[in-house]
């Protein structure tokens, strides 16, 4: 109840977890800040193995919550928590989405801010919820949202990279927001690359005027925007390179 866990969502590839030496440490740190104890490494390894022997190419969830406790709020003092470990088929993604890139919107619904949660994916997740049932075109693959103040935080599934000049900016995430594995391998690939990379606020005009804009995820990897309201952009030489450096990682 209350959304009191966290949850990863990433690919197996061939059996095998897909950067899952990320996935676990974000996992554990996300576990830290709502004070629920992790399991450890090896035991979700194990987990993830009886998932792989049935479907070794798959997307897996992880999702750990604080256990039973009594009606209320108060943490109970002897908690035990609650692991799952569940497969979905590997998504079918039309093949332009990476060619040409997406068409994305811009939410309504703006995220609130609490530092004290700030870039933890926990299961209160109403926010993407309410954002992604603004849409059902099927040609809008995304949606863009912001806090209160207009600044782009994100996509309701992925994090955004702004490029302008060069140089990499991505989204302060210190008030709200979910801090993706996907986004902490970009910024050190392009960083290991002397690629400058700035995490700031970006407000809509700034994005409009970006040379590029991409998303990313652990699912989908990367996908530039290609159109937002009336702006478009044509394929870029730095999404190009980005997806390259995280084919090779």
């Amino acid at each position: 109840m209350y959304g009191d866990g966290v949850f990863r969502t990433f690919m197996l590839r061939g059996g095998k977890p897909l950067r899952w030496p990320r996935q676990y440490a974000k996992l554990a740190a996300d576990c830290g800040v709502l004070r629920i104890a992790c399991p450890a490494a090896d035991v979700l390894e194990r987990d993830l193995a009886a998932v792989a022997m049935r479907f070794p190419d798959c997307v897996v969830r992880i999702v750990i919550t604080r256990g039973a406790g009594e009606r209320g709020y108060a943490i109970p003092a002897a908690a035990s928590p609650v692991r799952v470990v569940c497969a979905s088929p590997l998504p079918d993604y039309p093949q332009r989405h990476y060619d040409r890139g997406v068409r994305v919107q811009l939410c309504r619904i703006r995220l609130a801010a609490q530092p004290a949660l700030a870039g933890v994916k926990h299961l209160n997740r109403l926010e993407n919820v309410l954002a992604r049932a603004e849409w059902n075109d099927p040609g809008i693959a995304e949606g863009l949202l912001c806090d209160a103040d207009d600044n782009v935080i994100g996509g309701t599934m992925s994090n955004v990279f702004v490029v302008s000049r060069g140089e990499l900016v991505t989204p302060d995430l210190a008030r709200c927001g979910v801090a993706g594995v996907q986004r902490e391998l970009v910024i050190g690939l392009a960083r290991s690359n002397n690629i400058p990379v700035r995490i700031a606020n970006v407000s809509i005009d700034e994005l409009l005027a970006a040379d590029e804009v991409f998303l990313v995820n652990s699912v989908i990897g990367v996908w530039q925007i290609a159109e937002f309201g009336q702006k478009s952009w044509s394929p870029g030489r730095m999404t190009t390179q980005v997806r390259r450096w995280l084919d090779h990682a």
